[in-house]
């Protein structure tokens, strides 16, 4: 007799809501048709350390509903991994681990880094396939990944609660929102919820010409105004110089000038840190009005799920159960145009869904009068 499928389960990267309905998702659908579910403990190194729990339907039991992961989730690389003290490469022994479980396919849950992580699995010769996981909403070859819509709710419902005491204290109140390269979220909430002033990665700024657009609100009678700034963002000339040590990082791997890059980036970096609570002086001594910030940091990440992203997480958990019995693997479960679509996770590692110039979003913005600093 045939043994059944055995498949397991980790979640890798940052928290996020709707993990738990992706869990349960693939869980329940796995064990409907006779498969064996078994979940990883904090991601990665649950399994390199073969760390893990069975997942049978009194473990996927109301977990629908709970934001975060029963797994729990962890940033550690495969090939880079601390273990007792040393940074040692752990990949030979995930795939000893998966030998030794008898799994026939792993289902990885995680955005832009767990996808390079995946990658490397797939090289190694197992049968992986992942969920796009993350809140910035930058996996490419997705149109959306499971937990952006809670996020963008919890954002848009902040800048609307920062309206009030924005408006009561004629104060310039800026919002810094998580999105380190890509700007959906800041960019979405700030849209939502109203911002007059919203600053992403993909649109360096000036800092002269976000104060003129508060002055001219001020000179029509509006003494306040709400600033949406993902983390990333950047002023013109500090984006050109990140841009440029990028680009020789990219051409120069294995040379001098690439560790001449690597520390450029370093520095920049270093001195990005900050730049909300810079920016908020800035734009106090330029319109002379009191500023405030407000860093909405792991708020972003918690709570309950959507009703989007629970729907999400069930229609992409349940056709990656359909194409593991299909033996499809070293694909994405992406979801394009409203339909769950495998593609491969080698055209998604190290790619990046950035917000193009002339996206929907960004004209909309600037058709009602927003400020995008540029």
């Amino acid at each position: 007799m045939a043994r059944n499928k055995h498949i397991g389960i980790l979640t890798a990267g940052g928290d996020c809501p709707g993990l738990n309905a992706a869990i349960r998702s693939v869980g329940k659908a796995a064990l409907s048709r006779g498969m064996e579910v078994t979940g990883f403990k904090d991601g990665f190194r649950g399994l390199a350390q073969n760390f893990c729990q069975p997942l049978d339907k009194a473990a996927l039991a109301s977990i629908l509903t709970v934001g975060g992961t029963i797994l729990g989730t962890g940033r550690d690389k495969p090939h880079r991994m601390e273990m007792d003290g040393e940074i040692r490469d752990m990949t030979d022994v995930i795939v000893e681990n998966y030998a030794r479980q008898q799994l026939d396919a792993l289902v990885i849950m995680g955005g832009g880094g767990t996808h390079k992580n995946a990658l490397r699995l797939v090289e190694k010769g197992l049968n992986i396939i992942t969920l796009p996981k993350t809140i910035d909403n930058d996996l490419a070859l997705t149109d959306t990944s499971i937990g952006f819509d809670t996020a963008l709710g919890i954002v848009t419902e902040v800048v609307d609660r920062l309206h009030s005491t924005a408006h009561s204290h004629h104060r310039i109140i800026v919002a810094e929102i998580m999105g380190n390269r890509a700007g959906w979220l800041a960019l979405g909430a700030g849209i939502a919820g109203g911002a007059d002033v919203i600053l992403i990665p993909e649109i360096p700024y000036e800092v002269e010409k976000i104060a003129a657009a508060i002055q001219r609100r001020r000179d029509h009678g509006t003494n306040f105004s709400i600033v949406a700034v993902a983390e990333g963002a950047m002023r013109v000339a500090d984006a050109a110089s990140y841009a440029a040590a990028r680009a020789l990082k990219k051409s120069t791997k294995g040379t001098l000038e690439y560790e001449q890059a690597k520390c450029e980036l370093a520095a920049i970096k270093s001195h990005h840190g900050g730049n909300t609570w810079r920016l908020s002086k800035q734009l106090e001594e330029l319109t002379k009005l009191e500023a405030r910030v407000t860093i909405l940091g792991y708020l972003q990440r918690g709570g309950t799920p959507s009703a989007n992203d629970r729907l999400l997480a069930t229609r992409l958990g349940s056709l990656c159960v359909d194409l593991i019995e299909q033996e499809c693997f070293g694909v994405l479960v992406a979801d394009r145009g409203g339909v769950a679509t495998p593609v491969p996770i080698t055209d998604v590692a190290g790619n990046l869904k950035l917000i193009p110039p002339d996206h929907a979003w960004v004209q909309s913005a600037r058709q009602v009068g927003t400020c995008l600093g540029d």
